[in-house]
Formats: structure tokens, sequence, C-alpha cells
């Protein structure tokens, strides 16, 4: 409640008739007086007005002591699936406990010039694909990697970044943005903060110390005490999340690809039941996993050790004790092998063989990605004290995994379609640590711990009668179910055109029974298929692009959205090279203005990515 609002509720409560109340003219003037104010200025005049009243209208008010203007913490985020904005907002709230005035926003909401007027800034920025940034900070990092960006000598910033170390780029948005704040004069506040994909515990470590070295200068305000006035916020968020997520029911694991496919493809359905968890489509469903009980059997015995052993790991801010199997099976990564983990077994082990893998950076990258822990310990058989073994390893992170259902179709489930890893490691079987978890360990039944990672980066056009492109080979249909499900819950008008692309048409055309009966109905306006191994030449979705190419410029000059989901490293790029060579053909442009046209696209969220 506004501070003229409770003043007059009070005067209209006090009084026995409505003669102490402000008439309309009284009332108009006074929120025209008041339009202007900050909200620390509305403090104090309530608490003039209130002296006011007490003391008598012929009461003399000492003049108020000069308030000492407060300045602001600058708060900006950029994120591609949400992480960015979770730390950003834990930031927020640790800010504001501490006294700080504190404005938070999506950086794509933030205008760049406004960086000469800030006194206090902090970035939360994670790194999307190869060291791109997020879709959302796109303008912001082109105007301040430019030649407009002002000269910031006034400026105290500090950057927390977000990103994978098993990628080249590793947070390279964020490194970006800090060099170059720093080449125009702004001061560190402190260093930049790069975190990994177990990034909760060295955020809150951040988080604390910064908001420690801002309290002292950040709060101060007026002389006098003046009341806080909280306003509700719009939308109260989800009890569940990454931290404190929901134990839902699984309720079944379909397998959709025939049984001669070189792929097992799950359908699977999660009940959310009375959980009150909302998801749009667009949306992730993040899942927390246990590692197979198997697997962890082995890396102990490989390790020559019991299992039984006593270490010490931090959760949630707090040491606490694990056996050794315990550990490995809920707590710490070991189906998925960073760069770090290689260089560190190297080191430990002496190995010659692996101790060159390491010396090189995009060898060991590749290596990592194509070895689980279990196939480096095994390369390099040594002793290893316990503790110092898991120190050296990832926490579990949950999987993200785009939704393929929308929930005006069904209700209080999520469907999610998952490709299950596996491959052989000198010939002994690997698989995925949460795709085999929800496609083989899981049982009808059984509870999996999940939440909705909210990305408003992947979303349908606000008007239903804009038409959508949607291109999603393999699992990458995911997101387009529920597309189509959302717009003919909503009777949506607009023309949808899918490509979808896997190995062979027999086996793997995912969902092919509920596409074609959206071509019956007239809601799917076209579908382009591309079965790589039908035919001697291999065909993909870029090819099939390319062959509707004139329609395909023709639907975008029309106002069409355009999204892609799937494989980042190959398809994704090999999409997004075609579609340059589609806009500079059709629309006569150089390769340099179709790029700029893609950019533009993207500026305005009509071409989004959802890949991995």
């Amino acid at each position: 409640m506004l501070p003229e609002q409770r003043l007059l509720n009070q005067n209209t409560s006090n009084s026995a008739n409505n003669s102490s109340a402000l008439d309309a003219n009284q009332l108009a003037s006074l929120q025209q007086t008041v339009a202007d104010y900050s909200s620390l200025q509305l403090a104090w005049a309530s608490g003039y007005l209130a002296a006011k009243s007490e003391q008598g209208h012929n009461a003399q008010i000492a003049p108020a002591a000069p308030a000492i203007a407060a300045k602001t913490l600058t708060i900006l985020y950029a994120s591609q699936t949400g992480n960015a904005k979770g730390v950003a907002s834990k930031l927020e709230k640790s800010a504001k406990a501490a006294g700080i005035n504190v404005v938070l926003k999506n950086i794509a909401d933030y205008k760049a010039k406004g960086l000469k007027n800030e006194s206090h800034l902090l970035i939360v920025a994670s790194t999307n694909g190869e060291g791109e940034a997020p879709d959302d900070a796109i303008e912001f990092h082109e105007y301040l990697l430019g030649k407009k960006a002002p000269k910031l000598p006034n400026l105290s910033y500090s950057v927390l970044a977000l990103g994978d170390s098993s990628y080249e780029f590793f947070c390279q948005t964020g490194k970006d943005f800090d060099e170059r704040l720093k080449a125009l004069g702004a001061k560190q506040v402190t260093p930049r903060l790069d975190c990994d994909v177990d990034y909760d515990s060295e955020c809150e470590s951040w988080t604390l110390s910064i908001v420690e070295s801002l309290k002292d200068e950040l709060t101060q305000a007026s002389s006098g005490s003046a009341n806080v006035v909280d306003l509700p916020t719009a939308g109260a968020e989800s009890q569940y999340s990454k931290q404190n997520p929901f134990e839902a029911e699984f309720s079944l694991s379909q397998k959709i690809t025939g049984r001669d496919s070189a792929k097992d493809v799950r359908h699977i359905e999660i009940d959310l039941g009375e959980s009150g968890l909302t998801y749009q489509v667009g949306d992730a469903l993040g899942v927390w996993f246990e590692n197979d009980a198997d697997l962890v059997a082995d890396l102990i015995a490989t390790l020559s050790l019991t299992g039984e052993e006593k270490i010490k790991l931090k959760v949630n801010g707090a040491n606490q004790v694990f056996t050794l199997t315990d550990a490995l099976t809920t707590q710490l990564e070991i189906t998925q092998t960073a760069p770090a983990f290689v260089e560190f077994w190297a080191k430990i082990s002496g190995d010659k063989a692996l101790t060159e893998i390491a010396a090189d950076k995009n060898t060991a990258r590749e290596y990592a990605g194509e070895h689980q822990i279990i196939d480096v310990v095994k390369a390099a058989k040594t002793e290893i004290d316990p503790q110092f073994f898991v120190e050296a390893l990832r926490k579990i992170t949950p999987r993200l995994y785009s939704i393929a259902s929308a929930q005006a179709e069904v209700e209080e489930e999520v469907h999610l379609t998952v490709g299950l890893v596996s491959f052989d490691a000198n010939g002994e079987p690997r698989t995925g640590g949460a795709s085999s978890f929800l496609a083989n360990r899981l049982e009808e039944g059984q509870k999996v711990r999940v939440f909705v990672e909210h990305n408003d980066n992947f979303r349908l056009p606000q008007s239903d009668d804009t038409p959508v492109i949607m291109i999603g080979p393999g699992t990458g249909v995911a997101p387009f179910r529920a597309f189509m499900q959302e717009r003919e819950a909503r009777d949506a008008n607009g023309d949808n055109w899918m490509f979808f692309g896997d190995q062979t048409f027999t086996q793997d055309f995912l969902y092919q029974v509920e596409w074609q009966n959206y071509l019956k109905s007239g809601l799917l306006t076209r579908m382009d298929v591309a079965f790589s191994r039908d035919q001697a030449e291999k065909v993909y979705v870029q090819d099939r692009l390319k062959e509707q190419a004139s329609d395909v410029f023709a639907w975008l000059e029309r106002g069409a959205h355009l999204y892609i989901c799937g494989d980042a490293n190959r398809m994704a790029k090999d999409v997004h090279q075609t579609l340059v060579e589609i806009i500079q053909e059709h629309g006569k442009l150089s390769a340099e203005q179709a790029e700029d046209y893609l950019k533009s696209l993207r500026s305005n969220k009509r071409y989004q990515k959802d890949v991995y």
C-alpha cells in the first residue's frame, strides 16, 4: 500500500463521518504532488504527514535533516535457460536483506546507454553454445564491445560468469563483459568468478562476499528513520526448485523407436500430482538422478576400495558424512568427465599417455567427452585416498529435458522425449546417468525428483495468428510436440511448418501418428522429413530447408517465428549456415547482411534455439 493510501485509510477508519477524509480535489492534488516522489521521499512524506496529524495543523515541524542520496546496486542477468536469473535473484534477496537498494533486470530490458549513470553494477552471465552471448544479451554485448560504449570511470562492478568447462569457450560471455568494463575504466569490486556446472556453493560464497563488500557504502540513506513499504509481487513462485525438487510419481517409459533402430528413444510421462507445479511450452524439466549401482561398485573395485570408507562433502553449505558408496551413488558425477579430472588423474597416476592427452586442452576436452570417470581410472590405475578422490569430482547436477507436452492438454502430467545415451568404452557398455535412470532403472509408481526450469528464450509468438517454422530432428522434436498441443488448445490460426529428421522412416519417425493427425486436421500446415539412411546419399533437415528455400524465406518475410531444437555441435550450426544462404540468395543480400537479418530475428525473439 502506498503511504498516501495508508494515511487515507487511517483517516477514514478513525472518523465518525467522512468530514475528515480528503475530498476529490484534495485527493487529486495529493496524488499529483507525490507522483514523481521516489520510494524514499514517499516514506519521509508519510512520516511528515503523520507527525502533523498528531501535533495539530499549526504545529511547527522541524526541517528534515538533509538526506544522503542512497546509491543503487543494479544487478543484470544474461540467462539462456534460467540459471543466471536464479543466481541473480538470490543475489538480489541477499542485498536487500543487507539494506541495499537494488534494481534487478533482465539484461534485455536494460538500456545500455544508462551505464554511464550507474555507480554499482553486478552482472551474472551465462554463455550460450560456443562462446556466444545468450539471446537476451546480444544487443547489450554488441553495444558494450562496440565503439559507442562510454568511458566508465565512476562505475564499480563485478561479474559472475556461468559456464561448462567441457566447452572450449568456458564462461566467455562473462569474460567479455569483465574485460570490456575494465577497459572502459570501471573498477572491480571483486575479481570475476567463473563457475562450472556445479556452481551453487561458489555462487553462495561470492554473494556473501560481494554483499559484505558493498553494504557499508550502499546502505547510506537519510539520517531519519523511515517506514519501508513492501509492495506485493506479481505471481507467487512455486515452492519447488532446483534446490528443493518435487518428488513426482514416475508413470511411464515407453520406447518409441522400432526394434531394429540404432537408437533407444523413450516417451516419458511423470505425474506432478498436487504439487502445483506449472510450466509453459518451451520450458524444460530438471531431473535429479542416482548413479547406477553396478557402475558405482565397479568404480570402487577399480580404486581398490571397499565403499564403506567415510568421506565428507559439503551439501547445502554444511559438511555431511557419507560412505563412499552413498556419495558416488547420490552426490557425485561419474558418468560425465570434465577435462579437469583428466588432468588431475594424469598428475596423480603419472601415466604418460594421459599426461600427453591432458597437456592439450582440445584433446583433453575430446577425451573427456568420450569417457566416463571409470574409464579414466581404468586407463591408469593407482592408489588414492578416498577423500582426495571425491574432492576431484563434480557434484551431480540435474539434467534438463525439453518438455514435450502442453499443460493445457495433459494437465498435471509432464512428458519428455529421452534418448538413451549408450556407447562402448574399450569393449565395456556405458550409459548416460539420467537417461538410463529414466529409461531403465525407474519403475512405474516410483518417485523422481523434478523441478521446472523456465525458458523465456523459447516461447511461441504472443499472437496465435503468427506462423511458425519448427526444425527439430531426433529428440529435438520434443518442444514442438508441446507447441502443437498448445496451439490446438488455443485454436491458433497461425500456420505451422515442421522439419523433422532422423535415421530411418520405419524405425525412427518419432510421434509419427500424432504428426499425421495434425496434418489431417489442418493444424499442421506443412511437414518436411529427412531420413538420412533411407537412401544411398544422406539427407538431413538442412537439405530439406534448401529444397524449400523460396517458401522458407517467404514465411520469414511475412513474420514467421523460427525455432531450432536439438544437437548444438553440428545440426544447429549447419541449419544456421543454410538459413544464411537462403536469406542471402532470396533476399538478394550479402553474407554479412544475411547474418544481420538473422541477428535481427534473434533480437526480436523471432529466431530461437533450444540446443544442447
